[in-house]
């Protein structure tokens, strides 16, 4: 099985902290890797699960600050969840060029140097981004050429597009997984799975959009199992972008109908249409998985009632 070949390698995730990055270091410890989390302060807090794990304290947009955290802790992967701009508080258009499109390159060129370990996955995979598609019609294949409209979708594509060049002209081993719509224990709040969440502590109204929106819905156990896949990968294409998601589409009053349900919460406090969609709502067809699968033999396959029931039991445990 891919997840066994990381047993006893050392590997450094960088945005262990964050949502994704969590269940990340989570699944990386499971599978008996030796995890070194980099972060901004040794004193970052640990993912659940993930006890065995060593802090490594770098500025990550700092490019000296990543090479040294890189070569002091040798890893023969990387894990790149680190981002800005997904919780709409983040605004600094500075800090959004450095951390999702100059670090990821920094990363590249760090792992450029000669590899003392017997690891033939990739070196670096990179977690990118559904929104660098921005506003294009059709199906959603990693051939698309994208045409982002927001600061985290231009930004995000030009991390992805760094990582191709510097693969490429580094000849080191990377892989970009486009994200889309995940779900789970540890999202933001105010994303919708954390609103019907928090809805069952008290009986008022929940204010949703229309929810005529549909979205690729994939449950973040499954995202994280799905990047250490393609980290076991060994014949992907330098600096190669797949579409990490279930290839399939539902709407968001779907989802949020269908949680309730398994939350318990009843269908007349559901206001669909209370609020304005976002600006940054992508209309597109069907995500295209078929490289996902040529590459790792592998799909996401957690029902969305299986991972919003997974995520309720998990609220409350949660760090």
């Amino acid at each position: 099985m891919a997840l066994d070949s990381y047993r006893g390698v050392s590997v450094a995730v960088l945005g262990a902290s964050g949502f994704i990055g969590q269940w990340v270091a989570r699944a990386l410890s499971a599978s008996g890797a030796r995890v070194i989390l980099v972060a901004r302060r040794t004193t970052a807090p640990t993912p659940l699960d993930a006890t065995n794990a060593t802090v490594v304290e770098a500025d990550l947009s700092r490019q000296a600050a990543v090479r040294d955290a890189i070569a002091a802790c040798r890893p023969a992967i990387v894990f790149n969840l680190a981002g800005y701009g997904v919780d709409r508080s983040e605004r600094d258009e500075k800090l959004a060029r450095i951390i999702n499109a100059e670090l990821p390159r920094w990363i590249v060129e760090a792992l450029a140097a000669p590899d003392e370990h017997s690891w033939d996955g990739q070196r670096l995979v990179h977690a990118g981004s559904a929104l660098e598609y921005g506003e294009i019609s059709g199906d959603l294949a990693e051939s698309s050429e994208p045409n982002p409209t927001t600061l985290y979708g231009r930004t995000k594509l030009a991390g992805t597009l760094a990582v191709r060049r510097a693969c490429e002209e580094l000849d080191v081993r990377g892989i970009t997984a486009r994200l889309f719509t995940v779900y789970g224990a540890g999202e933001h709040p105010g994303r919708l799975l954390p609103t019907l969440l928090e809805a069952t502590t008290h009986n008022e109204p929940i204010a949703l959009s229309s929810g005529a929106q549909r979205r690729d819905f994939t449950y973040v156990e499954d995202v994280a199992e799905g990047l250490l896949r393609l980290g076991a990968v060994k014949s992907a294409r330098p600096g190669e972008i797949v579409n990490l998601a279930t290839g399939l589409l539902t709407e968001v009053k779907e989802f949020a109908t269908e949680s309730g349900r398994v939350l318990g919460i009843a269908p007349h406090r559901l206001h669909f249409g209370a609020l304005p969609a976002r600006a940054e709502e992508m209309e597109h067809g069907p995500v295209s998985v078929t490289r996902l699968r040529e590459l790792s033999g592998w799909l996401p396959a957690t029902p969305i009632a299986e991972g919003v029931r997974r995520a309720g039991r998990l609220r409350g445990s949660w760090s």
